[in-house]
């Protein structure tokens, strides 16, 4: 009935995202044995009532305040347990508090599951949260990801609305490097109706309606700034979303199967070496296998200048005491 019974511990599964994760992997029939971690007790306890109170079949799910307990023989970790993103903040404002969270996590990954198969780390700012946990963790960078859809569906959903199509006949959608607002919004394979971007950009029209460069770059600063519009909308992050597309994830990395939005990846080597970022990426029995992004000159040269703004952040967190110097990230992690 599930695609497996292998252990899958959700931090942070008192919050919204965290106990949107377990109804989701339960609902989807991905896994029927989930930990649910949180160390706010009250909040824990309600969220697992919830989750017994749908009478899921052959659900397993018990909750704990001990994170050593959820990790231990986990075999996926998902987690949400960084603090959230407020309304007037960008992603980067959390990066040194959240930092700290993932060094941990990652320590506490290596001692009591270091055997874990796949770690998807949702919190933000997600592309240095999940090198931090990566490096710690010591765990191959293949099992290790970071959710990096929301902003490739936010920009297939805008586009949708400007031309009053269905959302899933814009196709190609892809924002490569950081999350955050300097991500590389690509327009290479972008079609709408089967119509390349690029077409509509010169003058095609799709659905009567056509694209001007002016209104490309206000649909690109859109989907940059589409969480903070979730949070002023709604009063609070995006959870629906992340929880959705992490379970999506998780089960390509079960089956080595498709999964078509960009996903973190770290290089260990080429142009982009020594940071995690949005990636094309394959799922195979071993892992993910991350592409190189592929583009024009301006799709490129956007995801370069991502790159520069990624190795800074990086370089503040390994001032902050959080990573340790590059040069000695193997002696952290072998794999490294």
């Amino acid at each position: 009935m599930y695609l497996t019974n292998e252990k899958v511990a959700v931090l942070g599964a008192a919050g919204a995202i965290g106990s949107n994760l377990v109804q989701t992997l339960l609902e989807t029939r991905t896994t029927n044995r989930i930990v649910m971690y949180d160390p706010l007790a009250g909040p824990l306890e309600g969220a697992a009532e919830e989750i017994y109170h749908c009478a899921f079949p052959d659900a397993q799910v018990t909750s704990t305040l001990d994170e050593p307990e959820a990790l231990r023989g986990a075999t996926c970790v998902i987690t949400a347990g960084g603090a959230p993103r407020k309304e007037g903040m960008t992603r980067e404002d959390l990066r040194r508090g959240n930092c700290e969270i993932a060094r941990d996590l990652g320590e506490k990954i290596k001692r009591y599951c270091p055997d874990c198969k796949f770690l998807i780390v949702i919190f933000n700012p997600a592309d240095i949260t999940g090198l931090t946990a990566l490096v710690h963790s010591g765990l191959d960078p293949r099992r290790v990801t970071t959710l990096a859809a929301l902003d490739s569906t936010r920009l297939q959903t805008r586009l949708a609305q400007h031309f009053d199509v269905p959302q899933d006949q814009v196709t190609g959608c892809a924002t490569y490097g950081g999350h955050g607002e300097k991500m590389a919004v690509f327009k290479g394979d972008l079609r709408v109706a089967g119509t390349p971007l690029t077409d509509i950009l010169a003058g095609a029209q799709v659905n009567g309606k056509g694209l001007t460069r002016v209104e490309w770059q206000e649909i690109q600063e859109h989907v940059r700034n589409g969480g903070a519009r979730i949070i002023k909308l709604r009063g609070r992050s995006s959870f629906q979303s992340p929880s959705s597309q992490s379970v999506q994830m998780l089960r390509a990395r079960i089956t080595a199967g498709d999964y078509p939005w960009p996903c973190g990846a770290y290089y260990n080597e080429g142009e982009f070496r020594r940071i995690m970022m949005a990636a094309p990426v394959r799922f195979t029995p071993e892992g993910i296998v991350a592409g190189v992004p592929r583009g024009d000159e301006e799709d490129m040269a956007a995801l370069r200048a991502s790159y520069v703004h990624l190795c800074q952040l990086r370089d503040q967190t390994i001032a902050d005491g959080l990573l340790p110097p590059i040069a000695e990230w193997g002696e952290v992690n072998p794999h490294l």
